[in-house]
């Protein structure tokens, strides 16, 4: 089987979250219409929380695959994007206002108390494919990242509109991904595309993605189970 050229490739990557992204799962698209209770609200930003808070150890995995210093530097930026430089920044500290502004106790968050067992599967698969899978496929999977920015528009729309008690502060976590996750997406796209040249490999990088996309619906399915 011949390899893809770049286009048909780069077609095919961003056809699985065209198809399969999770801004199509119904508690997201509750959520984006108002139809959730606090109760609920809250339950997602606990659960979500588990996979936040393991998004700079699946990069570090991904950083420790990589082989060039350039690539290295490039990707140890996602870990202070979320860990922060210094106590107080960064994006999981962003989570953590999120959480306080809607109610929840910081410590609870970081307790991880509560977590339901279908995320912590669910999390725990994506931590896997960064630990055990290639540099490519870790990659790969990352590119849910290019369809980011309009869910995060999407979002911060819908919480000023219909969550009008979440204090406006907490949405600053939505705010930053807008620029990150475009920023985030094109270079791991252009990562994939330069790597993945035989068709093995390539289809390998589409099977990832698809994995991804299915751990972020599976991580909705469980929290839309458990809080009706």
């Amino acid at each position: 089987m011949r390899a893809l050229t770049a286009g048909e490739f780069e077609a095919r990557l961003r056809a699985v979250p065209g198809e399969r992204y999770h801004d199509r799962h119904p508690f997201n698209l509750r959520m984006h219409a108002g139809e959730l209770s606090p109760g609920e609200i809250r339950g997602w930003i606990l659960n979500r929380f588990h996979y936040q808070r393991h998004i700079p150890i699946k990069d570090a995995l991904i950083l420790a695959k990589l082989p060039t210093p350039e690539l290295r530097r490039v990707w140890i930026r996602r870990i202070h994007d979320h860990d922060g430089q210094r106590a107080g920044e960064g994006g999981l500290e962003r989570w953590l206002r999120l959480g306080e502004a809607a109610g929840l106790d910081r410590a609870l968050l970081l307790s991880g108390e509560g977590v339901l067992p279908g995320v912590r599967l669910a999390v725990e698969g994506y931590v896997n494919l960064c630990r055990l899978g290639s540099p490519v496929e870790a990659v790969a999977a990352s590119l849910t990242e290019l369809f980011a920015p309009d869910l995060m528009r999407t979002r911060i729309d819908a919480f000023e509109r219909h969550y009008g008690w979440i204090d406006p502060e907490g949405l600053r976590y939505f705010r930053g991904r807008i620029s990150q996750g475009g920023r985030d997406g094109e270079e791991a796209l252009a990562l994939v595309l330069d790597r993945a040249r035989d068709r093995a490999d390539q289809e390998r990088a589409v099977a990832a993605l698809a994995y991804k996309c299915d751990v972020l619906w599976s991580l909705l399915d469980a929290v839309e189970r458990g809080y009706r």
